[in-house]
């Protein structure tokens, strides 16, 4: 009885025992009470209250089953959901504000045009299949507040800020997109939830790439006790972005929020020449500013989405350092900064990288050892994978090529820290890569067999 529809029905006498009843409408039906419901979620007394007046404001229902119940439009302001399973359930429509969602499990649920302004939903389920179009939300709390922790974790960070039409499922989707790639991966997610405790900075309007870039350089530097690692940036269209950064969870997210748009708008009204005097000296954190730069420049354009991002400034500046992790990115990412160098693949041909690729594979082989050998031959078969995908454009076959010739120029040398940690991003890299391509693409089978085996290999677990 999948989606039937019993609005206003008399149900007395009727029999629903064992019977299917995902997203079944009961709302104002009758005497259902009065029926045979044994083995399915109306035989919890209120949850077929709630089905059937769908008014559930400021009530309990914490730790229920209400898997593929249908509330429609139902006014579920305050209510608390905190552990209860809400999968396949179709929430359209739904006044959800303020709702404790706190671990509650909403795979492939429906909540298209629902009201999530003030939610609380710290660990909550979510999947790919999850539907958020049109979501309501001018602000959502990622945790619930406790004596130990009264800041509750509230997006966007900076309270005079509040979500735009749209805004919310611009800041979730690219938390699915992750997921998606982690249920290929068989990743816990109970692992995965702890990564997402960040700051996010949102630029609506047309954003400048390098006042943002020198501003969140700046904000790393004076705040080090932050940790500002910036870890996701993605192009949102008509010149919007949203840069994410993980940073400690004792700071106050919300006044470092401020201190960063307030830095950005002043370096963004300076002159040219007092831009360029802010980098003097430096040669290294200009040029990390320019890959930034270029990275926001090409987000912009494409809409593109990256994420975990692995560069540390700290490694090539002379002061500072450790304070800021920017460039390396993981995701779709041609004509970009890659494996921890400042490489563009733009216009390079891919025939030349893939003899590249052989050759640095072939060294490999020669130094004749089982390890080298085996992975020698998981590399030929990744090569392999990635040359006959049909779903990658050229310029991101170049680009996957390269990450390749990284891990077996690791492999040839597993003494060399620096490239140890380069193979390290070129997987990431290719996770990245992967995670925008269907699931039937055989590319992503094959990186989801040969990638845990290389890791092995290269001993980088």
């Amino acid at each position: 009885m999948t989606d039937a529809n019993f609005t206003q029905a008399k149900l007395n006498y009727a029999d629903f025992r064992a019977a299917i009843l995902t997203r079944t409408d009961w709302f104002q039906a009758e005497k259902l009470n009065r029926s045979r419901h044994e083995g399915t979620y109306l035989e919890d007394t209120i949850v077929q209250k709630l089905v059937t007046n769908r008014i559930g404001r400021g009530k309990d229902f914490a730790g229920r089953n209400l898997q593929g119940v249908n509330l429609q439009g139902a006014d579920l302001v305050d209510a608390n959901f905190i552990d209860a399973n809400l999968n396949e359930a179709n929430l359209q429509g739904a006044d959800l504000s303020n709702g404790k969602l706190v671990r509650s499990q909403l795979y492939r649920t429906n909540l298209t045009q629902a009201r999530l302004t003030g939610a609380y939903i710290q660990d909550w389920g979510i999947s790919p299949e999850t539907k958020l179009d049109g979501v309501e939300c001018r602000y959502i709390y990622m945790r619930l507040p406790t004596p130990d922790d009264p800041d509750p974790f509230r997006k966007p960070d900076q309270r005079s800020q509040v979500f735009t039409v749209d805004d919310f499922a611009d800041f979730i989707t690219p938390i699915i997109k992750t997921m998606g790639l982690y249920y290929r991966q068989n990743v816990d997610m109970r692992q995965v939830a702890q990564t997402f405790k960040t700051l996010d900075l949102y630029h609506t309007g047309a954003v400048d790439p390098r006042s943002a870039a020198i501003a969140l350089l700046q904000i790393s530097q004076q705040y080090p006790e932050a940790g500002l690692e910036l870890i996701a940036l993605e192009g949102q269209g008509g010149d919007r972005v949203r840069f994410q950064a993980k940073i400690d969870d004792r700071v106050d997210r919300s006044q470092l929020s401020a201190e960063y748009f307030a830095r950005y708008e002043k370096i963004r009204s300076l002159p040219a020449a007092d831009i360029q005097a802010l980098l003097a000296g430096t040669a290294e954190k200009d040029d990390r500013i320019r890959s930034l730069e270029n990275m926001v420049m090409t987000a912009i354009s494409s809409q593109k989405f990256y994420a975990e991002t692995y560069y540390n400034f700290g490694e090539t500046m002379t002061e500072h350092k450790g304070n800021v992790n920017i460039s390396g990115v993981q995701g779709n990412v041609s004509g970009i900064a890659a494996a921890g160098e400042n490489q563009t693949m733009t216009g390079v041909a891919l025939g030349q990288i893939s003899g590249a690729v052989t050759n640095s594979i072939g060294q490999l082989q020669s130094a004749n050892t089982p390890e080298a050998t085996q992975l020698a031959t998981l590399l030929e078969q990744l090569q392999s994978a990635i040359e006959h995908e049909s779903h990658l454009a050229p310029e991101d076959k170049a680009e996957a090529m390269e990450q390749v010739k990284t891990l077996a120029e690791a492999g040839q040398k597993p003494e060399d820290n620096a490239l140890q940690k380069a193979a390290k991003t070129a997987l990431k890299i290719l996770k990245g890569t992967i995670a925008g391509l269907p699931d039937a693409a055989k590319l992503v089978e094959s990186c989801v067999k040969l990638l845990p085996a290389i890791t092995t290999l290269l001993s980088l677990i």
